[in-house]
């Protein structure tokens, strides 16, 4: 049997044990030191933004955009329903509640028509709007960071599988007034762990250091007037991200080159479809994402098990999960729609093309007729 194809296995630079080495030599382990700085600078001349802050994961950047904005209690967050969870447990943290707006199909995002819908007829404005980049693939983010600033409404782009994909240039994350990213173990970049909170504002995101440093005044000893967390990075895991950075074009072109090859040999098929890409943008492609017309996913994603090839279905909107039985959501059935026929294909940047041909032809031999 063939060596596994996973959905987004690592992909180590050649760099990473070389600065790791360098930390070990200068004993600052944890929690910050010289790559930290280092890694923040490359987010930061990478993507545009002006201030970079790294963190222990994505979701720990979401919680500390809401506290910096003084979103609390009873406050109405909108966000996609079409996501991973992390996106809406900070809300939870903050004791904020999340209200779900539905996808358009031209992007599999956030519709922009029904934000602007949802908050001309809204009796209570949310005081903030977290909007997920999937699967790599910028949302008409543009559309919607102008319908926020219409409504005063506060805008954090959960940027956290799109590192390195741009909007008429520019990148995403660095439309709203946060942006974030993550480097969990199976995206575009990883230090096996971490995440980046960037935006425009400084003294923001010299809010959100504070808070993320368990909130310690200035002082020679530990004084605490406000409560905080411990959500730093760590210097060794810093110095992974700044190998990382070093190749993270080639990353996304060979993103965008196995996608290229998916589409050369499913392409031409009416069954299937794969996750559009808004004009004047480029996305990394973190995955490959299609869905089917008749043929079940399912049986797909369990046909490619068998050929040791990992799959996934699409993210379960968040309004259909338990958890959220009593949210409010905002709907037009494509998230709903997605999530029953589509697939994430493996799109490890170690693949060749004849994997996705091997994937390919087990796709095209059980299509339904």
């Amino acid at each position: 049997m063939n060596k596994r194809l996973f959905l987004s296995a690592p992909h180590m630079s050649g760099n990473e044990l070389k600065y790791i080495e360098k930390v070990f030599e200068s004993n600052y382990i944890a929690p910050l030191g010289e790559y930290v700085n280092k890694f923040e600078e490359s987010i930061v001349t990478y993507t545009g933004t002006q201030n970079a802050l790294a963190v222990t994961s994505g979701t720990a950047a979401i919680h500390l955009a809401l506290r910096v904005l003084g979103i609390g209690e009873e406050d109405e967050v909108l966000a996609s329903t079409f996501t991973f969870i992390g996106s809406i447990n900070a809300i939870i943290y903050q004791n904020a509640i999340p209200v779900f707006l539905d996808s358009d199909k031209s992007t599999w995002n956030i519709c922009p028509n029904l934000l602007e819908d949802y908050l001309i007829t809204c009796d209570k404005k949310p005081k903030a709007l977290i909007i997920t980049h999937l699967y790599g693939m910028s949302s008409d983010i543009q559309k919607i960071s102008d319908i926020c600033k219409e409504y005063g409404v506060y805008l954090i782009e959960d940027a956290a599988e799109s590192l390195g994909a741009t909007l008429n240039g520019k990148h995403t994350g660095t439309f709203g007034d946060f942006g974030v990213y993550s480097f969990n173990g199976n995206k575009i970049l990883t230090t096996s762990g971490g995440g980046m909170l960037v935006s425009d504002n400084k003294e923001w995101i010299e809010k959100a250091k504070f808070y993320s440093t368990q909130a310690k005044e200035p002082f020679i000893h530990y004084e605490h007037e406000e409560y905080g967390y411990n959500y730093r990075m760590s210097n060794v895991l810093a110095a992974i991200g700044v190998a990382q950075m070093e190749v993270i074009e080639d990353r996304i072109a060979k993103k965008r080159e196995i996608f290229s090859w998916y589409k050369e040999f499913l392409g031409g098929i009416e069954e299937c479809e794969f996750m559009p890409e808004l004009e004047n943008s480029r996305g990394n492609r973190w995955l490959t994402a299609l869905t089917f017309n008749k043929t079940s996913y399912e049986k797909i994603m369990k046909l490619l098990d068998k050929a040791n090839v990992e799959s996934r279905p699409l993210w379960k909107p968040m309004h259909l999960q338990p958890l959220f039985n009593s949210s409010k959501s905002f709907l037009n059935g494509t998230s709903e729609e997605l999530f029953k026929k589509g697939l994430c294909l493996a799109s490890s940047t170690t693949m060749q093309k004849d994997d996705v041909k091997m994937i390919c032809d087990i796709i095209k031999e059980n299509l339904e007729k």
